[in-house]
């Protein structure tokens, strides 16, 4: 079963919407000259969008011993208020530049995108709350 991605978050008492790209590499391109562009240039280019919260990028990596073929070579995650701050910084010359040096790393014919709900079925990044005893339970 593939994991569901995340489109809300919540940070100090309000919800945020997640926009997911699911990216490919262009085709003559090595693994490490589209991570090393995507995260080194492409990123700051899109940390410029107005009104984006919060942007992650997570880089494919190999799983020693894998039978599975990835699907997509990383994902983007861009968080922005809500929907209309989203629909507003689409307008930007900023989003528009971000969108046009996509053209110097990502095959568009192999792109996923989506803005989905957030649905947390475990999370264990509470490190400061103590964890039972497998005696305990």
């Amino acid at each position: 079963m593939r994991n569901q991605h995340h489109s809300q978050l919540h940070c100090k008492g309000t919800t945020l919407i997640k926009l997911v790209y699911c990216i490919t590499k262009k085709a003559g391109l090595t693994d490490e000259e589209f991570f090393h562009y995507w995260q080194n240039i492409h990123g700051p280019i899109g940390a410029r969008i107005p009104r984006l919260r919060r942007l992650v990028q997570s880089h494919r990596r190999a799983l020693p011993g894998d039978k599975l073929r990835p699907d997509y070579d990383g994902m983007a995650e861009l968080w922005f208020d809500d929907m209309e701050t989203l629909l507003a910084a689409r307008q930007s010359l900023e989003w528009k530049t971000s969108n046009e040096d996509e053209e110097n790393f990502i095959d568009h014919n192999r792109v996923a995108y989506f803005v989905s709900e957030e649905h947390i079925i475990l999370d264990e990044q509470k490190q400061n709350e103590p964890r039972p005893e497998a005696g305990d339970l």
